[in-house]
């Protein structure tokens, strides 16, 4: 029963335990190339932007422990023509990865994508991270990119592979 975990859309007063698990992946893994914490001010804007442009934030909660991870559409481009494309992100706390909380939040996350009428939705995975890589496969995610030595952190070069999931999306008037 403590482990039981729930998926919902997230709500504002979520962004502590969302900035937590993120600052947490910024500090200690390359799921971020990010060097420094943010803080819950720019984590607050970032949500409202997300509520403004309707773009689903979900979050993964536990009685015991609160938001364990958390999930998210992201605008891909500024540019028009990309708006039927989101990146997405899925950030799991420590002490609850490979317990299948990616999963619960991943397959949700498509099918908000879906409801929001968008084409593709892409994954930006350092190409080290083998499990988020296993976990958008099993949600049908395709690899379709590798850029090598783009980013940068705790001193070495690291390659981002990008994965892509289509979606029957709308048919735009041209």
């Amino acid at each position: 029963m403590g482990d039981e975990v729930r998926v919902r859309r997230a709500r504002r007063g979520d962004c502590e335990g969302i900035l937590a698990i993120y600052n947490h992946a910024v500090l200690h893994t390359t799921a971020s190339y990010d060097y420094e914490p943010r803080t819950l001010a720019h984590r607050l804007e970032w949500f409202d932007a997300h509520e403004r442009d309707g773009h689903a934030v979900l979050v993964a909660e536990n009685d015991r422990d609160g938001v364990v991870g958390w999930a998210a559409l992201n605008r891909f481009h500024d540019r028009v023509g990309y708006r039927f494309t989101a990146e997405n992100s899925v950030y799991v706390a420590e002490a609850w990865r490979g317990r299948g909380v990616g999963g619960r939040l991943l397959g949700p996350l498509v099918e908000a994508a879906a409801g929001q009428g968008l084409r593709a939705v892409l994954a930006v995975i350092d190409a080290r991270n083998e499990a988020s890589i296993r976990l958008h496969a099993r949600f049908g995610f395709e690899r379709v990119g590798l850029f090598r030595q783009v980013g940068f952190k705790f001193g070495r070069w690291l390659d981002v592979a990008y994965m892509e999931r289509l979606l029957p999306g709308p048919t735009p008037a041209p």
